[in-house]
Order: structure tokens, then C-alpha cells, then sequence
């Protein structure tokens, strides 16, 4: 059955069935330990009922919200938790017939593939407004909660920050030969090669992808341990997102040895992914799911993805943690986020290129 429903989904949207094989979603939910709810905070509507929710996101990491949420507003909630593209490949299989109010996905490209098939409804301008235009869909089907951004993390007693490469097409190049780590099993390296695709097109994907591994790459389990690796010394960067840092920084303290480096504007590497939600159009409890989606955006759910998984909250009016690079100062890729939904496309290159097995 998980099997014929991810056909079904790739069938309609092209959505990446392959990638639940090949690492799912990303670790980042099972990365920074378990979560503590945010303050309580003081909902602007008081619906009834319940709703369903499909979590895209770990136990671990939303449980703590959704139980505040529903202390703040009387609303209960059920959660199906499962990997972002399988939830999604059920919602197509469901069709109207879902019990699911709201799909909570992990990354923009699930968002952009059920946004293809007409699943969402309309996100009304109380929730839209809330959010730049840049982290939400073009049509207001699907909103970003919280954002991820790429990084080169490196090792400060290995590379001099004068020598930190400006973009990832940097990395191919006889300086880094052997001294350079990626997870390429991961969710979060495969959503990013699938926006090299789309910025550099599939030649250049290709050629770069090529390159790293003619120059002796080295490959990771995922993005935690290539963090611990570069602390080791055992290579001197890495691929990863932002936050595995921070969660290393608060167990291990500021003498870790290891911190990140953002790329130059517009350079792949750069790249902002987000999670975020939209409302089914046959969605049980409209009303309900859509006090939820605000709550989301609102002061303490947008304090609870700073504070606790160091992501970047992406409703403005709240700040990011002081040590993180300010959100407006990314500059990441012209790239619409919507579109990173062919991963089953980043897969078939890199098997072809052999970064895959």
C-alpha cells in the first residue's frame, strides 16, 4: 500500500517517492533533543472541534506545540505523523475523502507538488499577510512557518575565515581536494541539488556534482554527523543546515569546534528552504484549521521554532537567535521554492553521477 500510494502521487505531481528510500525527511527533527512548549499564548478566535493534522515534522519536535495549542484555544488535535512525501502521496491517494484539516510538510517542495493537484484552499489575507511574499505560495495556497538555510560549516582551526569559499562551485576546485563532507542520502542535500538544477540547469547540476566527486567528497549519514566530523577534524567543511550547529553549541558549549559560513548572495549554496503548512479544500473543520495555521505564525509558536530548534522564524515581528545570520540579510537564490518538488529528478542524477549507489 505505501508503495502504490507513492506511485500514485508521482504519477500526478512528480513528487519524489524515491527519496523516502533513499533518507526521507530530514534528521533535523531527531537533532536537538526534546523540545519544551512555548508560552502560552492568547488565540484571537475561539472555533470548536477538533482537527487532523498530517505532520511532515517529528513527534519530538511539534508534539510540545500542538498541545500548547490546544491548552491556548480548547481546539484538540490528532496527528498523523509520517515522512512529508508519503503523507502527502496519501493525501492525493484520499482526494477529497481525507480526514486531514491541515498537512504540516517539511519542506516547500511536498507543498509545491500538492499545491499542483488543487488539494489546498485559499489561505485568507489574516494569514497570508503575516508572512513575506517570499515564504509563501505565489496563489496563497501553502504558507512557510520556519526556515532552514544552507551552509558551509567549517572547522576555525583548520580554514582562516579569509579563505572560507564564497559559493559551493568553489568547493570543486584542487584547494578543497578530499577536505569537503556531504549527506547526500538526505532530504535537506537533495531538496538544494534539486534548486542547482533549477538555477544552473541539468548540465551544470551534473558538472558540479561530477566535480565533487572527482574531488574526493566525502560522504556522511547525514547532516549531525558531518558536523561532528568537521569538530574532529576529520574534514575541515560541510554541507549542512544552519541549525545542527546550535544544537552541538548547546550541549558541548561555545569551544566547540565548529561554526558556520554563508555563502555570497544568490550562490546555491545559500538556499532557504522552509516547512510550512496549507488548509485541504476538504478540510472537516475549515474554521479550526485555519486558527491553527494563524497560531502557527503567531508570537509563541514563532518563539518556540527560535528558541528551541533554532530555525528562523519567517512571521515578522520576531527575531531569529542572536547568533544567527538575520533571515533579510540571506539574499538566498532567485528561486521559487514551489518548485523544488522534482526531487525524484535529483535522485535519477545522482544515481547517474554516482553520488548515489
Amino acid at each position: 500500500m505505501k508503495i502504490a500510494r507513492l506511485l500514485l502521487f508521482a504519477a500526478l505531481t512528480a513528487i519524489p517517492v524515491l527519496a523516502v528510500a533513499c533518507g526521507g525527511d530530514d534528521d533535523d527533527d531527531a537533532d536537538n533533543g526534546s523540545a519544551t512548549a512555548p508560552a502560552t499564548a492568547t488565540a484571537t478566535e475561539k472555533p470548536s472541534g477538533s482537527i487532523t493534522i498530517y505532520s511532515g515534522r517529528g513527534e519530538s519536535l511539534v508534539k510540545p506545540l500542538f498541545e500548547q495549542f490546544t491548552k491556548d484555544t480548547g481546539i484538540a488535535v490528532k496527528v498523523k505523523y509520517g515522512d512529508t512525501a508519503e503523507l502527502a502521496a496519501l493525501i492525493a491517494e484520499e482526494g477529497s475523502k481525507s480526514p486531514a484539516d491541515v498537512f504540516f510538510a517539511q519542506d516547500a517542495g511536498a507543498l509545491g507538488a500538492l499545491k499542483a493537484t488543487g488539494a489546498f484552499e485559499e489561505l485568507p489575507a489574516s494569514i497570508t499577510n503575516l508572512v513575506p511574499v517570499t515564504y509563501r505560495a505565489d496563489d496563497n495556497s501553502w504558507v512557510g512557518v520556519s526556515g532552514r538555510a544552507r551552509v558551509i560549516v567549517y572547522n576555525p582551526d583548520l580554514v582562516t575565515a579569509e579563505k572560507l569559499p564564497n559559493s559551493v562551485r568553489d568547493l570543486t576546485s584542487a584547494t578543497w581536494k578530499g577536505k569537503v563532507g556531504w549527506a547526500p542520502t538526505n532530504a535537506s542535500f537533495q531538496a538544494f541539488v534539486t534548486g542547482l538544477r533549477q538555477l544552473e540547469g541539468e548540465d551544470g547540476a551534473k558538472a558540479w556534482l561530477e566535480g565533487m566527486v572527482e574531488n574526493d567528497v566525502k560522504t556522511y549519514k547525514d547532516n549531525k554527523a558531518i558536523v561532528s566530523a568537521v569538530a574532529a577534524g576529520e574534514i575541515q567543511l560541510g554541507l549542512v543546515n544552519h541549525y545542527y550547529l546550535y544544537g552541538f553549541l548547546k550541549d558541548q558549549g561555545e569551544g566547540f569546534k565548529a561554526r558556520n559560513h554563508y555563502t555570497a548572495a544568490g550562490d546555491p549554496g545559500s538556499l532557504v528552504n522552509l516547512a510550512g503548512v496549507g488548509i485541504l479544500k476538504s478540510a472537516p473543520n475549515e474554521v479550526a484549521a485555519r486558527a491553527f495555521v494563524q497560531y502557527l505564525l503567531g508570537e509563541a509558536a514563532q518563539k518556540y521554532f527560535s528558541e528551541q530548534t533554532f530555525e528562523y522564524p519567517i512571521a515578522d515581528g520576531v527575531a531569529a537567535d542572536s547568533r544567527l545570520k538575520p533571515l533579510s540579510e540571506l539574499q538566498p537564490p532567485d528561486l521559487d521554492l514551489s518548485d523544488l518538488q522534482d526531487l525524484q529528478g535529483t535522485l535519477s542524477l545522482l544515481r547517474s553521477t554516482g553520488v548515489l549507489k
